[in-house]
């Protein structure tokens, strides 16, 4: 039952990001909801069959593949701040040339803020949680579910850079994308409340681990 409910899980996670973001599902979504109604929604439904996604993997038979080391615990406390980090910026300020930028603040070629780090700075949060996690929890389902989120976010980046080229076209593509980069930590430069709510963020995922996943992120 617990491989059922995980290869359950992990299929309806899998349609529900193919099936509403193509023609003529989403223009139909978007056209009822709003663009803003559906990002949101599509965003909840996604955490909601993540978390569901989550619990069932911790439920599957343990089956050992990566060596069970005790430093590779701390591999999640070390990379979700940076995590959470950019998926809060990146919800904080629009974003033409990717997906999930609700925030009030006009996107500016020549101040793209966390976008100079990554045009898709949630599919970067999403690669460094999966990364991250994927290294602590070395059984078969855990691998199998990480490395196929940490796969979807690098892929996914290069095909919306292609997609967003040539739905712009290439000239407005260049104007925009000039100054923001696929993935460049060195220009990370958050501001204080962008650090300020990702600290916030850490923090709450540091207590609501246990008793929502069942297990105690701290490694003492």
């Amino acid at each position: 039952m617990g491989w059922l409910e995980f290869t359950a899980a992990l299929g309806l996670f899998l349609a529900s990001h193919a099936i509403p973001v193509r023609p003529p599902v989403r223009p139909w979504l978007v056209a009822r909801l709003g663009l803003r109604g559906y990002i949101i929604a599509y965003s909840l439904l996604s955490l909601l069959i993540l978390a569901w996604l989550i619990v069932a993997a911790e439920r599957a038979p343990f089956i050992g593949i990566l060596p069970y080391w005790e430093i590779l615990r701390w591999a999640p406390l070390l990379l979700m701040p940076l995590a959470c980090l950019l998926a809060v910026a990146g919800m904080m300020r629009q974003n033409p040339l990717s997906f999930g930028g609700l925030g009030l603040r006009a996107f500016d070629p020549a101040d793209p803020g966390i976008l100079a780090v990554s045009r898709h700075p949630l599919l970067a949060a999403m690669a460094l949680w999966a990364g991250a996690h994927l290294l602590a929890n070395g059984d078969l389902a855990h691998v199998i579910l990480f490395g196929l989120f940490a796969g979807f976010a690098v892929m996914g980046m290069k095909i919306i850079d292609t997609r967003k080229q040539r739905q712009l076209g290439r000239a407005e593509w260049t104007r925009l994308s000039r100054s923001t980069a696929r993935l460049n930590l060195a220009r990370l430069r958050p501001s204080a409340s962008e650090a300020s709510l990702a600290a916030a963020v850490f923090l709450a995922l540091l207590v609501l681990h246990a008793p929502i996943i069942g297990y105690h992120p701290l490694p003492w």
